[in-house]
């Protein structure tokens, strides 16, 4: 029985693929409910398709979800627990609600055609039911092996004369829900190979984990309807169940690990901050404004669930970049030191508020770091700019040098030449950091130092 006084949540990618963003956005959405729940976390790698399912995926998995900051409770393999779910599997059988059926994909797909043609919903129309052992044992001497459907119950006592059955639920998100059995077809839940689909190891795996809420996209709101059949049937608790809308691309196109739609292995190499990736999958799509969250915890307070759109989102790698830079400019030197420190030991607080307002991604303080040293090549100016700044090099002011060195240097500057403005501030700045742009001067000028800032003035 489900202890409803504890929350607990899972998890459940296939390691068929990189995990991208859209995958992230389920993860996201159970870890932080937990989080606001005081609750359990469960990874659990959906992995009975062994030929699909890889360990380098699986691995990749675990180390995704520890560089957005999601670090699971508990863990569990799918491959595990196949006598688990061949316990259930036979409790199924016995109760005549798992039956063996023999035809071929194809011979599928061509009795879907058919009733598509005729304008009637493509339904399995349990064929299968009909076979005795005879039959059976034929289709077995030709090397046909039996996939095995779960018998839904959408009938009363014939199972050829279905009638409208409809499964109610409170969804956590989207509110009263209603699925009907009787218009989709008995589901398969284990393949001619033996190997099991994620319909039954998905419901076994909730009630032996006591998983008390299942949080998941929309798409999966019919296999709500097929999935509480099942917990029914087999006499378990049935959980509450949460479906948030979907992640598209900006051009409206879905996700897909196949064609590695924004990975999260690639948003890492790119630079990205974990809670940039993090606080846009999580807050884009709902009544809450996407904001930069510097902690999961600080996501957490911002984040609900009741507030996501029925329809689907769109990811803006636009808007990501926006977040990664504003993370990046209100990061305080505590949480960037050890970063710094990697890069340089000598890069101390002063550089980093110096440089950060001017930050696309962290990796640009290397190249900001190399400046301050004086590892760039000057820009060539003009011949009326060289001697304005060996004017600004004789109206250098001497050590030891005050906290106003700039503003007084370049008050200075201006009244002795008349420049003022661009014309003023362009030519010092290329000379002092080889850049037309970057971080204020005034901040930047006490770490290149006075002797460096006389060797680089002409």
């Amino acid at each position: 029985m489900i202890d409803t006084s504890k929350t607990v949540v899972r998890f459940a990618p296939s390691p068929t693929g990189f995990l991208h963003i859209g995958n992230l956005r389920p993860a996201l959405f159970n870890w932080l409910f937990a989080l606001q729940n005081g609750g359990e976390f469960i990874l659990r790698l959906d992995d009975t398709d062994t030929e699909r399912s890889k360990a380098e995926y699986a691995q990749a998995i675990e180390r995704d979800l520890s560089w957005i900051g999601i670090d699971a409770h508990r863990k569990a393999r799918q491959s595990d627990r196949i006598a688990s779910y061949d316990a259930a599997a036979a409790r199924l059988r016995e109760a005549g609600l798992l039956y063996a059926c023999y035809e071929t994909p194809d011979e599928i797909e061509r009795r879907r055609k058919r009733l598509m043609a005729r304008g009637l919903p493509p339904v399995y129309d349990r064929a299968a039911l009909r076979l005795n052992e005879a039959d059976k044992a034929a289709l077995e001497a030709e090397g046909r092996k039996p996939h095995w459907r779960f018998l839904l119950p959408n009938f009363d006592g014939d199972p050829f004369a279905t009638r409208r059955t409809q499964v109610h639920f409170t969804d956590l998100i989207r509110g009263e829900q209603t699925v009907d059995l009787a218009s989709m077809s008995d589901p398969v839940l284990i393949r001619a190979d033996g190997s099991y689909l994620y319909t039954l190891p998905s419901v076994v795996d909730d009630a032996d984990m006591g998983v008390s809420h299942v949080i998941r996209g929309g798409d999966h709101i019919t296999n709500t309807g097929v999935q509480t059949a099942l917990f029914k049937a087999l006499g378990v608790d049935i959980p509450d169940f949460g479906h948030h809308n979907l992640l598209q691309d900006a051009s409206g196109a879905g996700l897909s690990k196949r064609i590695g739609s924004f990975s999260l292995a690639s948003l890492r190499d790119e630079g990205f901050e974990a809670m940039a990736v993090a606080s846009l999958a999580a807050l884009t799509g709902s009544s809450r404004s996407v904001t930069a969250c510097a902690s999961m915890s600080e996501l957490a307070d911002r984040f609900d669930m009741t507030g996501a759109s029925r329809s689907d989102a769109r990811f803006d790698a636009i808007e990501l970049q926006s977040l990664n830079e504003r993370l990046l400019h209100e990061m305080p030197y505590g949480l960037a030191t050890e970063r710094l420190k990697a890069i340089d030991a000598d890069l101390g607080e002063p550089f980093w508020l110096a440089v950060r307002p001017n930050l696309e991604k962290f990796s640009d303080v290397e190249e900001w770091a190399r400046i301050v040293r004086g590892d760039f090549e000057p820009i060539a100016q003009d011949q009326e700019d060289e001697t304005f700044l060996s004017r600004a090099k004789e109206l250098l002011p001497p050590q030891p040098w005050s906290d106003t060195v700039w503003q007084d240097w370049t008050t200075d500057l201006k009244s002795s030449t008349g420049r003022k403005g661009r014309a003023l501030f362009m030519p010092l700045r290329m000379a002092l950091t080889g850049q037309q742009h970057g971080p204020e001067l005034a901040a930047l000028l006490p770490l290149i130092g006075w002797e460096e800032t006389v060797r680089r003035l002409p």
